[in-house]
C-alpha cells in the first residue's frame, strides 16, 4: 500500500476538511494524490479556490499539492487509503454525538475495496473505533475487518492558531488492527510527519491516550479556576498569587479561564461516557467538568457586583464583550464559552455589544444568534476582554477609558494588562 501510495498508483482520501483535516489533506497531498471530502459543497468550493474556510491556512499552503477537492461521495471509490478526521461534539445533555463519525463511516463503507485502510483521527472514547465505526464500515461494504482491509486509529494533535508547532512538528501517535497495518499506516504518517513517529501497542491505547490529554489539561485549569473563585472571595489577586508560586521550579504553569472549543471543553465528556456504561462515576472529572462549565456564571455574577457597587442597574447599562472565538488569533466560534459568559450578562437584562477581529458576523448569528458589531462603541459602563487576541495585547488602560463612561471597569479574562497603579478605572481579572 505505502509504495503504491509514493508512485501515486494509489490514492488516499480525507474525508472532513475541517480545521484538522484540511492541514492533513495538504501534507499529505505533498508526497501522494488526494482527494479531500467534504459534505459541504460552499466549503469545497472555497478550497478549490485555495481559500481555507476556517481562515488557519492561506492560499501558499496550497501550492505544490496533488490534491481534488469534492462534495462528491463517488469520487472517494478511487482512493484505497481513507483518512476520518470528522468532527465528534457533544449534544445538549453532554452525551457523545457520533452522528458526523457515523456518516463519514458509511460515506467510506460505500466505497471501501479489498486491501483498502481506514484510519480515524476523530477524539473518541477508548474501543469507539471497533465497537462503534467498523460494525458500520463492515455492513456498508460488506466487507470483513481485518481480513478484507485493515484499519487503524491516529489522534489528531493539531493546535489551531499555533504558529509555532504545526501539524508535521508534533509527534504522531498511530495503531493499527495488527502489525503489518500499524507499520503501513506508520509508514504513511511518517512520510509527512517529521517530528516523528509513535506507534500505540493498540487501537484502544491510542484512543484513550488521546482523550486523557486533554481531560489532564481540563483538570488543571479547573484547579486553577476554583482557585480563582477562592482568592477573589479572599480578595487575592489570582495572577499575583500564581507569579508567586510559579518561583518554585516543579509548579505548573496553568492559569484560570474559560474552557471552550472542541478538544478540552467536550473530550472529557466522551471519557465520562464510555465510564458510566462500565457504572462507574468519575468524581475527578466529573467535578472538573463541573467547576469549567459554572465559570461564564462565575464572571456574569462578578461584573454585577462591580457593576452595582458603582450604583449602575444592569437595565440602564451597556457592556462591551471583546472576543467570541474559543480561543485567540482563530475564527472558530464553535462551543465557545464567551457566548456564555454574553447569554449569563443579558440574563441581566444588560445591553451587550460584542466584536471580534477574528469571527465572522454569520457564524455567530448561526451558532448562537448573537449580534458582532463591526467596531466598539463608546460610552460603555464596562468592558470585558475574554479572548486573549493579538490584535488586543497592544490596547492600553487609556484605551479603555476612551471607550467608557466615568465610572469605567474593565474585566481582563485573560489577564493581558498590568494593573493599574492609579485607581483610574475598577480592573478585575481572573
Amino acid at each position: 500500500m505505502y509504495n503504491d501510495l509514493l508512485t501515486k498508483q494509489k490514492q488516499l482520501a480525507v474525508i472532513g476538511l475541517g480545521y484538522v483535516g484540511l492541514p492533513i489533506a495538504l501534507a499529505f497531498a505533498r508526497r501522494f494524490r488526494v482527494i479531500g471530502f467534504d459534505v459541504n459543497a460552499e466549503r469545497v468550493s472555497l478550497m478549490q479556490q485555495c481559500e481555507d474556510p476556517s481562515r488557519q491556512l492561506v492560499a501558499d499552503d496550497f501550492a505544490d499539492t496533488d490534491i481534488m477537492f469534492t462534495a462528491n461521495s463517488d469520487d472517494l471509490r478511487q482512493a484505497h487509503f481513507f483518512v476520518v478526521a470528522v468532527p465528534t461534539p457533544v449534544d445538549d445533555y453532554k452525551v457523545p454525538d457520533l452522528q458526523f463519525l457515523e456518516q463519514a463511516s458509511q460515506t467510506v463503507g460505500r466505497a471501501l475495496k479489498p486491501g483498502d485502510y481506514v484510519v480515524y483521527e476523530s477524539t473518541v472514547y477508548p474501543g469507539c473505533t471497533e465497537d462503534d465505526c467498523l460494525p458500520i464500515l463492515a455492513q456498508t461494504s460488506g466487507l470483513t475487518p481485518g481480513r478484507d482491509f485493515n484499519f487503524g486509529y491516529s489522534p489528531e494533535r493539531i493546535n489551531p492558531g499555533d504558529k509555532d508547532r504545526k501539524l508535521t512538528d508534533i509527534l504522531k501517535v498511530v495503531s493499527g488492527n495488527n502489525p503489518e497495518a500499524a507499520q503501513t499506516i506508520a509508514d504513511v504518517y511518517g512520510s509527512v510527519i517529521t517530528a516523528g513517529i509513535y506507534t500505540a501497542p493498540s487501537i484502544r491505547v491510542a484512543e484513550a491516550a488521546k482523550v486523557i490529554e486533554n481531560v489532564q489539561r481540563d483538570l488543571n485549569i479547573s484547579l486553577m479556576n476554583e482557585l480563582a473563585i477562592l482568592f477573589d472571595r479572599m480578595d487575592l489577586d489570582t495572577q499575583e498569587v500564581l507569579q508567586t508560586a510559579s518561583t518554585k521550579w516543579n509548579f505548573l504553569p496553568f492559569t484560570p479561564g474559560l474552557v471552550g472549543g472542541h478538544c478540552i471543553g467536550v473530550d472529557p465528556y466522551y471519557l465520562l461516557h464510555k465510564a458510566h456504561q462500565l457504572d462507574y462515576d468519575p468524581q475527578v472529572i466529573n467535578s472538573g467538568r463541573r467547576v469549567n462549565d459554572g465559570m461564564p456564571a462565575f464572571i456574569a455574577s462578578k461584573l454585577l457586583q462591580l457593576l452595582l457597587r458603582h450604583g449602575k442597574h444592569p437595565r440602564h447599562t451597556k457592556v462591551l464583550v471583546m472576543g467570541l472565538t474559543f480561543k485567540e488569533n482563530v475564527a472558530d466560534v464553535r462551543n465557545s464559552k464567551v457566548a456564555e459568559l454574553v447569554r449569563e450578562l443579558m440574563k441581566y437584562a444588560i445591553n451587550v455589544h460584542i466584536v471580534d477581529p477574528y469571527a465572522s458576523a454569520n457564524d455567530v448569528a448561526h451558532e448562537y444568534g448573537l449580534t458582532l458589531l463591526d467596531a466598539p462603541s463608546i460610552q460603555y459602563d464596562a468592558v470585558v476582554v475574554a479572548v486573549g487576541h493579538d490584535a488586543y495585547r497592544t490596547l492600553d488602560l487609556a484605551y479603555f477609558q476612551s471607550i467608557m463612561n466615568g465610572t469605567p471597569i474593565l474585566l481582563d479574562l485573560k489577564g493581558l494588562y498590568p494593573k493599574p497603579v492609579e485607581e483610574t478605572l475598577t480592573y478585575w481579572r481572573l
